[in-house]
């Protein structure tokens, strides 16, 4: 009987798609120059689910700070630590 091997090849993707609302800011928390989003934008992101959306807000892992004009900014960098840190769980 002839050996068989079973080769599983497991992937995922992601997309961000830049809008012209996302800017460069100060994120205090990386201490670097990262690309943010306005908190009233991120409804722009199809696949985020409100109710995870509002309890990341809640916890410590979305970076936030305020722009200039008074609107809220979540850092991307530490938005996509987070949806990686739900896909692995």
């Amino acid at each position: 009987m002839a050996k068989q091997t079973r080769v599983i090849i497991e992937t995922h993707s992601l997309l961000i798609v830049q809008s012209r609302h996302s800017r460069r800011g100060w994120c205090r928390l990386c201490g670097a120059e990262e690309e943010m989003i306005a908190l009233e934008n991120l409804d722009a992101i199809p696949n985020l689910e409100r109710p995870a959306l509002e309890a990341w807000l809640n916890s410590a892992d979305l970076h936030r700070s305020l722009a200039d004009d008074g609107s809220n900014l979540i850092c991307l960098n530490s938005l996509l630590a987070r949806v990686q840190k739900t896909k692995s769980a």
